[in-house]
C-alpha cells in the first residue's frame, strides 16, 4: 500500500545533523529557550517574511497565545471556519472567547473574503482564517483583528500577509515543516506583541519569578528547535516535490472534484470529493492506495462544539461528508506517484 504519509522516510543526512545537534545541546546543558530556539526563530521569521517569530510547544498553543493578546471577555466572539480541525475552535475557548462558525466556499473549502464581515455581530472581536490543506484563503475584508491559522500552510503565506495581528503555525510531525515531537510558532511584525508573547509562553514572567500576567507553559525544547532548523532548510525542496506530485495526480484525474488550486498552494494534503466516499476509498485500497479523511465532521457537527452553532453551514458539512485525502508527501517515489495516479484515473464520482 502506498501510505498517505510515511515519517520513517525522513532519514539520512538530516538524522545525522540531529545527532550532532543533540550532542551540542547536551554539552551546553541548556535544553529550553537557548541558542537553538533563538536560531530557529530568526530563520523562521525570515522565511515567513515577518520581523518576529516565537517558538512554542504546539500549533494549538500558538493560536491560543495569539488570541490571548486580544484580552477577550466572556461572550466575545471569534469567527472561525466551520471546516477545520478542532484545535482552531478549542484555541478560541482557551483564550476566553466563543467560536462562531462560518461556512466555506464549496470549491476552496475556505471562507470567502467578504463572508467575515457579513457574519459579524456586535460581539465579534476577531476573525481566524484557516488556510486549509495548504491552500491560502482570501484575505478577510474586515477591520477586525485577523489571526491566521496557517497550521497546514508553511510557505503558502509568503510574502507575508500585511496588516494581520499574527499568524500561527503548527509543527506537528506530519506537517510540511514537521517536528520530531510537537511544536508551533507565532509570527508577527509587532515588536510589542512579540515581547508579550515571549512572556505568555513562560507563565507571564517578565523577570525571574516575577509574573505580570496569568498564563501557562508553552516552551519548545532545544532539541525540537534544532530539528526544525534542519527541516526548514529542506522545506523549499520538499514543497516543490509536493507540488510536482499533486500536479501529476490532478493531471491524471482531472474529472475528480479536487480542492480549487492556487499559485501558492503548498499541498499539505491532496484532497478531492466523492459522493460515495466509502466505495471510493475501498476501491483505491484494492489498487494499493491508502486514503484518509480530513475532516469527517465539521465543527457544527462535533459533539463538544455543535451547541455553539448559530447559523447553518451546509457547505462545510458537505465537504466533511465527501472529502478524501490521497498520498502526497515529498519522499514518495516516482513509481508510487504513478501507481496513485493510475488508480485515480479509474475513480468515478
Amino acid at each position: 500500500m502506498v501510505p498517505v504519509v510515511d515519517l520513517s522516510r525522513r532519514s539520512g543526512e538530516a538524522v545525522q545533523q540531529l545527532h550532532d545537534a543533540i550532542d551540542r545541546i547536551m554539552a551546553r546543558g541548556q535544553v529550553l529557550l537557548g541558542p537553538e530556539t533563538e536560531a530557529f526563530e530568526r530563520a523562521f521569521a525570515a522565511f515567513c517574511g515577518h520581523r518576529h517569530a516565537l517558538a512554542v510547544s504546539s500549533g494549538a498553543g500558538a493560536l491560543q497565545l495569539a488570541l490571548a493578546t486580544l484580552d477577550l471577555n466572556p461572550g466575545d466572539e471569534v469567527l472561525v471556519p466551520a471546516l477545520t480541525a478542532v484545535p482552531t475552535a478549542a484555541a478560541v475557548i482557551a483564550a476566553g472567547g466563543v467560536p462562531r462558525f462560518i461556512d466555506v466556499d464549496p470549491s476552496t473549502a475556505t471562507v470567502p473574503a467578504d463572508a467575515w464581515d457579513a457574519a459579524r455581530t456586535p460581539h465579534t472581536r476577531a476573525v481566524v482564517p484557516v488556510h486549509l490543506y495548504g491552500r491560502p484563503a482570501d484575505d478577510p475584508v474586515t477591520d477586525l483583528p485577523v489571526v491566521h491559522d496557517a497550521a497546514q500552510a508553511h510557505g503558502a503565506m509568503v510574502p507575508a500577509r500585511v496588516g494581520a495581528l499574527a499568524t500561527a503555525y503548527s509543527f506537528y510531525p506530519t506537517k510540511n515543516l514537521g517536528g520530531i515531537g510537537d511544536g508551533g510558532a507565532i509570527v508577527t511584525d509587532d515588536p510589542e506583541l512579540a515581547e508579550r508573547l515571549a512572556r505568555l509562553r513562560v507563565h507571564g514572567m517578565a523577570a525571574q519569578y516575577v509574573h505580570i500576567e496569568q498564563s501557562q507553559n508553552f516552551r519548545l525544547s532545544e532539541i525540537e528547535a534544532a530539528w526544525l532548523s534542519i527541516a526548514l532548510a529542506r522545506l523549499p525542496a520538499a514543497t516543490a516535490r509536493r507540488r510536482e506530485i499533486t500536479s501529476a495526480l490532478r493531471s491524471a484525474a482531472p474529472h475528480l472534484r479536487w480542492q480549487a488550486d492556487h499559485p501558492d498552494h503548498v499541498h499539505h494534503l491532496a484532497v478531492f470529493r466523492s459522493d460515495d466516499r466509502e466505495t471510493t476509498r475501498n476501491f483505491l485500497a484494492t489498487r494499493g492506495v491508502s486514503t484518509a479523511v480530513h475532516y469527517p465532521l465539521a465543527l457544527t457537527q462535533q459533539p463538544a462544539y455543535r451547541h455553539l452553532t448559530t447559523t447553518p453551514c451546509p457547505e462545510a458539512e458537505a465537504w466533511a461528508a465527501s472529502c478524501i485525502s490521497v498520498p502526497c508527501f515529498p519522499e514518495m517515489t516516482d513509481d508510487e506517484v504513478e501507481l496513485v495516479a493510475a488508480a485515480l484515473t479509474e475513480v468515478t464520482v
